[in-house]
């Protein structure tokens, strides 16, 4: 059996939930009055999104809002239990009077309560918008300012010269690290990772997720493109014809999901061959996965925004 026969989404989707409210805590108990931070949901094509925003009073206290209906779109207004759920979590009512009026929910705590308004801004965003996932938060300015800068890319060279560079890992550890600096070059932000060390990425309406071998001579990458697949004997026609046609990547049906997967050399590791497999098999994992659920009487990970 593969490495990731043991993958559990909701598990991993727990841990990344986890691993998120301890790096906002984090970066909320460093928020000063120059710049405000804002936490927003990604949805393609979307306007008026959900998202919970955090402003300095002074240098003791935050004053945090989190969307009402009042400025979500008509595809995110909250319903009546939504709205009861965010006054159960404790945000205050929107108001136009007050010291602090808004037309959005509101709360005002200090900044040594910073793992409270990061638990508080998970439950919103997770329990209440319906986020379903971490890799769907766009954090803006100060998040950003935290994470290292992007790499630069060299003119008229599909690669930078560093991309080429081979690096022999000394340890598991050092090339998850590798892998770290690649993923967080590529797409301008630190890559969530649960417990197990698995990095996870959005992909449309899946996640791709890269693991290293326990020897660290190999990446691999493998996407849940088809869950709850309902007739395993038509599911393994379709695959064998599919790995049939398949270039480089491979597709398993394990229990009642379908998973595709690709795997890379780590010793020596080479930054270039990372970055192509990931731009494959995002492209294969997001290209297949809602005609594949469709064939195989099953669901995609996610319902495309």
């Amino acid at each position: 059996m593969p490495e990731y026969d043991d993958f559990d989404l909701d598990r991993s989707t727990a841990q990344s939930w986890a691993a998120f409210t301890d790096r906002l805590a984090e970066v909320i108990s460093v928020i000063d009055d120059t710049e405000d931070l804002t936490i927003g949901c990604v949805a393609v094509g979307a306007d008026e999104v959900p998202y919970v925003r955090f402003h300095a009073l002074d240098r003791d206290t935050l004053l945090v809002t989190a969307s009402s209906n009042a400025s979500l779109g008509e595809a995110w207004q909250l319903s009546n239990e939504q709205l009861d759920a965010m006054s159960n979590l404790g945000w205050s009512d929107p108001t136009a009077e007050g010291e602090h009026p808004n037309p959005n929910f509101w709360t005002v705590l200090p900044h040594e309560r910073a793992a409270d308004l990061a638990a508080l801004t998970v439950n919103t965003l997770r329990d209440v918008y319906q986020v379903q996932h971490p890799v769907f938060l766009a954090p803006d300015q100060l998040a950003e300012i935290l994470q290292p800068p992007p790499a630069e890319e060299v003119a008229d060279t599909p690669f930078d010269p560093d991309d080429i560079e081979a690096t022999l890992p000394r340890t598991r550890r050092h090339l998850e690290e590798l892998i770290d600096t690649e993923l967080t070059q590529m797409f301008g932000h630190a890559p969530v990772r649960d417990d197990e060390g698995d990095f996870a990425l959005r992909v449309g309406s899946t996640m791709l997720f890269l693991r290293s071998s326990t020897d660290f001579r190999e990446v691999i990458l493998f996407s849940a493109v088809v869950h709850d697949v309902t007739g395993r004997s038509r599911a393994a026609e379709v695959l064998n014809d599919l790995n049939a046609d398949a270039r480089m990547v491979k597709f398993h049906l394990i229990r009642d999901r379908v998973f595709v997967t690709l795997s890379v050399f780590a010793h020596p590791f080479v930054p270039a061959h990372l970055h192509q497999a990931v731009h494959l098999i995002s492209e294969v994992a997001d290209g297949i996965d809602e005609e594949l659920a469709s064939k195989l009487g099953g669901r995609t990970t996610f319902e495309e925004s």
